[in-house]
């Protein structure tokens, strides 16, 4: 906490703090800085939530307790509340709607792990397309009898299907199209044919991008629109020798449905990174296949996307609370009721 005289209040819950983050706002001697712990609030912390300006909280859905998500409760303890600020690209664990009606401005880490991502799902594409994963579980468990039982297939010359060209998309299509000289097309209604085409991808509809794609990856966030995108009727439409890969968000694509289409071979295989559940149960359905490879929502977790996210959060919380331009802005509609309990709070509008 820092002990200057400080007219600007920001909490966070540890553990999930963004590395560095505390080392560049804590510097600054208007702002203090609480940390609360996860777990349901004390007295002590009811005086924090009711003081706070602005809250940096966690984007892991399941990892950060509930009453500590943005939502009517806590905004109810947080009259002073003016903007939340997620630790990643993802804001599962924010209320957009109830924030925009209280006048509470919702920032972003857009970008600040697309590159780690991006790898992320390269591997995965390799794995699944070589079937290293299966291979290797055959080598360990003794059951290898013919080599030729594993025979893969190239990336190069593939089509891959990107739903969603944005920070992560455009850092897909830019490795797969250079790389491997990929075939990229890309969904994404909010991006014209024109600007697709300059991140490296051409704009197509979603049922065109399932029938082409070798493989498809999505890459988009987590709305209402995108909830339960990708179901039966999705998989039904892709190639049986396609595979399917996310790396975004759970409850974009149905489980159960994936299921299904793996079992009755629909698909060839599936790359997963995200769950409804995270971490999910060792029992769960989708990890019984072994052309099913999985990862704990780890895409992003890399030691340099961490530094370079807990950088940009800091920047950002500053820059907003300077009443500086900010542009990882989710809810922009938002931004005359803001400014306008800004200037209260503070004395002086923020530039937009």
């Amino acid at each position: 906490m820092n002990n200057a005289v400080n007219n600007k209040r920001v909490f966070l819950v540890t553990p999930h703090v963004p590395i560095g983050y505390l080392d560049i706002v804590g510097k600054r001697g208007d702002v203090r800085l609480d940390q609360l712990e996860n777990g349901s609030p004390t007295a002590a912390a009811k005086s924090v939530l009711a003081a706070a300006h602005a809250y940096q909280t966690s984007s892991a859905r399941d990892e950060l307790a509930r009453d500590l998500h943005t939502g009517a409760e806590l905004l109810a303890q947080t009259p002073n509340l003016l903007l939340v600020s997620t630790n990643g690209a993802g804001y599962d664990t924010v209320d957009v709607k109830a924030c925009t009606e209280r006048g509470v401005l919702v920032l972003n880490q857009a970008g600040g792990n697309a590159e780690s991502v991006a790898e992320h799902v390269l591997g995965m594409m390799l794995a699944l397309v070589k079937r290293v994963v299966e291979c290797d579980r055959a080598l360990r468990a003794g059951t290898l009898r013919d080599r030729n039982d594993f025979t893969g297939r190239e990336a190069h010359g593939k089509t891959i299907g990107i739903i969603g060209i944005g920070n992560v998309g455009r850092r897909v299509a830019e490795l797969c199209g250079g790389l491997f000289r990929m075939d990229v097309i890309a969904y994404d209604p909010y991006v014209d044919a024109d600007e697709t085409r300059h991140r490296g991808a051409r704009k197509v509809a979603l049922d065109e991008l399932l029938r082409a794609a070798d493989f498809v990856s999505i890459n988009c966030p987590l709305t209402d629109e995108t909830r339960g995108m990708i179901g039966a009727r999705e998989y039904a439409r892709m190639k049986p020798s396609a595979y399917f890969i996310t790396t975004a968000r759970g409850f974009i694509h149905d489980e159960a449905a994936l299921e299904v289409a793996l079992r009755e071979k629909k698909i060839a295989g599936a790359g997963l990174d995200v769950w409804g559940k995270e971490p999910p149960a060792a029992a769960h359905p989708l990890l019984k296949f072994d052309n099913v490879i999985v990862t704990a929502h780890t895409a992003g977790v890399t030691r340099e996307a961490r530094a370079n996210i807990g950088k940009i959060a800091a920047e950002q919380m500053l820059d907003a609370l300077d009443g500086k331009p900010v542009t990882r802005i989710v809810n922009p509609q938002v931004w005359p009721d803001y400014a306008t309990r800004f200037e209260r709070a503070f004395g002086f509008a923020p530039r937009r």
